[in-house]
């Protein structure tokens, strides 16, 4: 069992910037963050796939970048210009098992799950 440990969020103004990072106890392929805002259902936001690939969710394209460091087992999520509508529980998932690139680049397939991290962004 791999366990995943969310850090990096908080509290910031609209328009600011936030970094989360998530380390992984073990082995992992392609990496993954979620959303959830209160009254709603998680959603996909990016996926970096063991190719490098990445994908996004529409509406943090160009202002959200995943990336990984592999010799720290730990993959970020840069947010710049954040906005009001991203205030959430941000959630690290990881794939153990090299899944196929469609279904990692829609958030599915996913394996482990950290704990969550509240990122509010105020108005």
């Amino acid at each position: 069992q791999v366990q995943l440990v969310e850090s990096g969020g908080g509290l910031v103004q609209a328009g600011g910037s936030l970094r989360l990072g998530c380390a992984a106890s073990g082995r992992t392929y392609a990496m993954g963050w979620f959303r959830q805002a209160p009254g709603k259902e998680r959603e996909f936001v990016a996926s970096l796939g063991w190719s490098s690939r990445t994908a996004y969710t529409d509406s943090v394209k160009g202002r959200f970048t995943i990336s990984r460091d592999n010799a720290k087992n730990t993959v970020y999520l840069q947010m710049n210009s954040l906005q009001p509508e991203d205030t959430a529980v941000y959630y690290c998932a990881a794939d153990r098992d090299a899944s196929d690139w469609y279904s990692i680049s829609r958030g599915r397939e996913f394996d482990y799950w950290g704990q969550g991290i509240q990122v509010t962004v105020s108005s």
